[in-house]
């Protein structure tokens, strides 16, 4: 099946009326980061070196997340006529790089590898259904929805080449908890927050902590405990876990928790 383009999105339905600027920052941090995924396909090739079918999958993955870049950058132009997006990621490239001179995962193994990229995968489908349910602008929202369809469609990319591994590798399934809490954690580190601070900075120098937080304080008001429980079952799912079980249940409820009261908390401090 063909694959959606800039051409199928409604650009003449955009309503600047309807446009948000909590939801504008933090479009803004993700259009660098999907842009950002060509060096990401770098790193996996050199990750996977001999798997010819996964570095033609991880291709297409990249051509498409860049893609995503593109069109939420093109966006966010509309939205804020100041915005320069090729500037503004040429800074953020500048200011943030992944490790491609890697020749092996930093994540310990192969298996270790898909188990982040799935988590990836798993937040990003995540971020933007909630965008999605969120905004009120039409342009993004149809935007949302396609590259919400696409990574979940990129998470079950990921799983398949997981089996193949795990198969190989016989990783146990603590390892593999390991790795996908791990990466979890990893939504505070530079990538995102440099991404926001690319995206949204006005001159003043760069700050890690104050910039994670910004963009936690308006990505995570847009997640409902629905879309929570759906993430920690597609997480379970990808370390061996019952996703459907009771502690896929519990974990879900405590992910929700924690998000709600961290994004209750850095809005009391913004204020």
């Amino acid at each position: 099946m063909k694959h959606w383009t800039s051409a199928d999105i409604p650009w003449d339905r955009f309503d600047p009326a309807r446009v948000d600027p909590d939801i504008l920052c933090v479009v803004k941090a993700a259009a660098m980061v999907e842009k950002n995924s060509a060096d990401y396909a770098s790193y996996l090739r050199n990750v996977f070196p001999g798997d010819d079918a996964f570095a033609a999958a991880a291709d297409e993955w990249a051509e498409e997340e860049v893609q995503h870049g593109d069109v939420l950058g093109r966006w966010a132009e509309l939205a804020d006529r100041n915005f320069d997006f090729a500037e503004r990621f040429a800074m953020f490239k500048d200011g943030y790089r992944i490790p491609l001179d890697a020749t092996a995962s930093v994540r310990g193994s192969r298996s270790g590898e898909l188990v982040a990229r799935c988590v990836v995968e798993v937040g990003t489908s995540s971020y933007y259904t909630s965008l999605a349910h969120a905004t009120e602008e039409p342009v993004l929202k149809a935007i949302c929805l396609k590259i919400a369809g696409d990574e979940f469609r990129h998470y079950k990319l990921f799983y398949t080449h997981l089996k193949r591994y795990v198969a190989a590798e016989k990783p146990g399934t603590l390892a593999r908890l390991r790795v996908a809490v791990g990466r979890m954690l990893e939504s505070d580190d530079d990538e995102l927050a440099y991404a926001y601070y690319a995206g949204n900075s006005h001159g003043e120098p760069y700050e890690r902590r104050r910039n994670a937080d910004a963009y936690a304080a308006r990505a995570y008001r847009y997640y409902r405990p629905v879309i929570i429980e759906r993430g920690i079952a597609m997480t379970f799912k990808a370390t061996g876990l019952d996703p459907q079980g009771w502690f896929a249940r519990v974990a879900a409820r405590a992910a929700w928790r924690f998000m709600d009261w961290r994004q209750k908390r850095l809005a009391r401090l913004a204020a």
